[in-house]
């Protein structure tokens, strides 16, 4: 298949992505898992841009050089896990390598079990690709581990409980990547409180210079594209260092800068909140209530 630059190609199916990978035919039409190194097309032979209507988690056994983190750049040479979900456009990199696994999984092989509602809530599957999952020695064993038991079940007769078990190797996997993410955060966190010391910069100034009643409430989207991280990479970074998401986050900024000005000027409720970045007055006194259980007023009259 050759690249069209112009429109991504829709792969529809996992059997049409192994045909154009010059790979033989999935052993299961809904689920598939791909040893990287049989790929039989050159990279030039890929559409330059592609998104696929099935969830891709890929483990790269190499990803040399270095990866960026936000603003900044750390050295990884263990390779690392990438997940997709579907719709989400991709590119072909001209550093690609056939190194690693890949495993296809189709929502419909996953739509009548819990996990076909839960999936959704591991947020690494919006990930950005520079927001990788670098695993330890220990951990890639793991990965590994759960792969050959998904590979093996595939090459089995099927029975009653072979997609029982698969499913169940899948929720195992997305498990223990979560718990990884987290150790990464962790061990990170250097990077992280870079991270963070900019959001409190960014968020400093939004309010401090009429940010907020020129262009309105700062979005975590708008945020994170300040940082250069995707929004979902921000909210988990976010909860892992201080125990509360993007959004919170943003909330716990507006209403400590209203305290200051409830407590240090004569504006009034309205003229802060429009200050704030606020159409109505009273979705800022909601919001302040729920946070301080005190009214604006309330909070100025007991401050003074």
């Amino acid at each position: 298949m050759k690249k069209d630059k112009n429109i991504p190609h829709q792969f529809n199916s996992i059997s049409e992505l192994h045909r154009v990978l010059g790979l033989p035919k999935p052993l299961h039409p809904l689920v598939s898992l791909v040893d990287n190194t049989r790929i039989g097309v050159d990279k030039d032979q890929l559409p330059a841009s592609f998104s696929f209507n099935f969830y891709k988690i890929s483990f790269k056994k190499t990803l040399r050089g270095k990866i960026r983190y936000g603003q900044d750049y750390y050295d990884f040479d263990e390779g690392g896990m990438v997940f997709t979900s579907p719709n989400q456009l991709l590119a072909t990199d001209d550093d690609t390598e056939y190194l690693g696994y890949t495993l296809l999984i189709h929502p419909d092989f996953i739509r009548n079990y819990p996990l076909g509602k839960n999936i959704l809530h591991f947020g690494f599957f919006s990930y950005a690709v520079n927001e990788a999952l670098h695993l330890s020695e220990k951990e890639k064993s793991v990965i590994f581990n759960i792969f050959r038991n998904i590979e093996e079940e595939l090459q089995s007769a099927i029975d009653d409980f072979s997609q029982d078990v698969i499913v169940a190797q899948i929720e195992l996997i997305l498990n223990y990547s979560n718990r990884f993410y987290k150790r990464q955060f962790i061990t990170r966190k250097t990077v992280n409180n870079d991270l963070l010391v900019k959001l409190e910069n960014l968020l400093g100034n939004y309010f401090g210079n009429e940010s907020a009643l020129m262009k309105g409430l700062p979005t975590v989207q708008y945020l994170a594209e300040q940082l250069n991280v995707s929004p979902h990479y921000l909210s988990d970074m976010l909860r892992s260092l201080t125990g509360q998401n993007a959004q919170q986050h943003i909330h716990s900024k507006l209403i400590e800068k209203a305290k200051e000005k409830l407590s240090t000027t004569d504006l009034t409720v309205s003229e802060i909140a429009y200050e704030l970045g606020f159409e109505h007055s009273q979705s800022f006194s909601k919001l302040f209530r729920s946070k301080t259980n005190q009214s604006p007023l309330e909070f100025r009259t007991s401050f003074n």
